[in-house]
């Protein structure tokens, strides 16, 4: 039985888009405390996620942007020194901080160190506990509180550094994930299948952007059970003909009935089972490879035990 990992590091908690924004530190301690009540903790490979080389931010992100954003942090740096704004607007919801650059990094590294484990067979798979997330973040621009779109990189570093032909993303995030859509829609060696709130932020995944992309909009208030009918019936079919030799989840638990960032009627018990079934796929086509990322999630108590969920599954605990 492989082992499976548990990549995060503290520089992801110092990002911060100021007082009352959903997407806070906040959200990485509730993981940690649900792990430490529950044990799960326990069974985990523990890991420090490095920082991500430049080079594999580049594979899915345009270098005028990169460098853009990182100025700005280091504005911000230089800013804090002489009492300076601690934060500056990217859009009306994603902000900066000093930090932010640095916790991208290790957040877009996490997912980098991950594949290269689990291809070394040293993990199963692994779970990366980060932030900022990534599924909205475009190959030039930041949204919806994601900066590098980690999931993003780490399918393509599994491509171009590990040789792989195939790689499938799955993302059960509450939001589409339209900049993960923007960075790899048309690329053959991937296939991504998600679900998602619609008509809901980012306004987007209702038109078919590219062959390899299995979009499935569903309205707000849908509950877990009709979820787990349109895996069975529209994920699981195209997964089982393309084959992955890798699987990548950008996993957002903002479906979850208890958090008011959407509409959804989702519990632990749906996102345990969605995880079974990518796992099912996983050890038929893959080896049992899958690196998951964390995306959204932000009714603490909630995220904690979806998260345990998750991993409870992962690691056959």
């Amino acid at each position: 039985m492989g082992k499976t990992g548990y990549f995060s590091h503290r520089e992801c908690w110092k990002h911060d888009m100021g007082p009352g924004h959903p997407e806070c530190p906040q959200r990485l301690d509730a993981i940690e405390d649900r792990l430490l009540i529950s044990g799960v903790g326990d069974a985990l490979e523990r890991c420090d996620a490095p920082a991500a080389p430049l080079a594999d931010i580049a594979l899915a992100h345009d270098a005028d942007y990169l460098q853009a954003l990182r100025a700005r942090c280091e504005q911000l740096e230089q800013a804090k020194l002489i009492g300076g704004a601690p934060y500056a607007q990217i859009d009306p919801d994603t902000a900066i901080n000093a930090h932010t650059w640095t916790a991208a990094l290790h957040a877009a590294g996490a997912g980098i160190a991950a594949t290269d484990a689990v291809m070394a067979g040293e993990l199963e798979n692994a779970f990366c506990s980060v932030r900022p997330p990534g599924h909205h973040a475009m190959r030039d621009q930041a949204m919806g509180f994601c900066f590098f779109n980690n999931v993003a990189i780490a399918a393509l570093h599994a491509l171009e550094h590990h040789h792989l032909e195939r790689v499938a993303i799955v993302d059960f995030d509450v939001h589409h994930g339209n900049g993960t859509e923007n960075i790899l829609a048309g690329d053959p060696r991937v296939l991504m299948v998600s679900v998602f709130q619609h008509p809901f932020f980012p306004f987007s995944g209702d038109k078919e952007a590219a062959s390899n992309m299995v979009n499935v909009p569903l309205p707000a208030y849908t509950k877990g059970m009709d979820i787990r009918e349109i895996v069975e019936m529209m994920w699981i079919p195209r997964l089982e003909a393309f084959k992955p030799q890798m699987m990548f989840i950008s996993a957002g638990f903002d479906g979850h009935r208890e958090d008011d960032m959407g509409q959804w009627a989702m519990n632990e018990q749906d996102y345990a089972w969605i995880t079974s079934r990518v796992k099912d796929i996983a050890r038929r086509y893959a080896k049992g490879r899958i690196v998951s990322c964390l995306e959204g999630g932000y009714a603490m108590s909630a995220l904690g035990r979806s998260v345990e969920a998750h991993l409870r599954v992962l690691a056959d605990l």
